[in-house]
């Protein structure tokens, strides 16, 4: 499971430094949008050819991972 994080990208000149799948200008919220609205992982990979099954299990993992923080602060409106 840990080599799933290896897809995510941290890159301050990609879309501001916000997690991306493997570098490319495609958010690891974008995918939890896609997935929060009920697009199935068949869907997903059909409508973004570039995005493969892993990459969608490291998106998972990574808000998972990200979810089970130690402390968590709340949003700002």
């Amino acid at each position: 499971m840990e080599n799933l994080l290896k897809r995510i990208s941290l890159n301050p000149k990609v879309c501001n430094g916000r997690p991306t799948v493997r570098n490319m200008r495609f958010t690891v919220a974008q995918m939890l949008e896609l997935l929060a609205s009920g697009m199935t992982h068949e869907e997903i990979l059909a409508d973004y050819p570039y995005i493969e099954l892993d990459d969608i299990r490291a998106c998972l993992f990574f808000a998972a991972k990200m979810a089970n923080a130690q402390s968590v602060l709340p949003l700002a409106a």
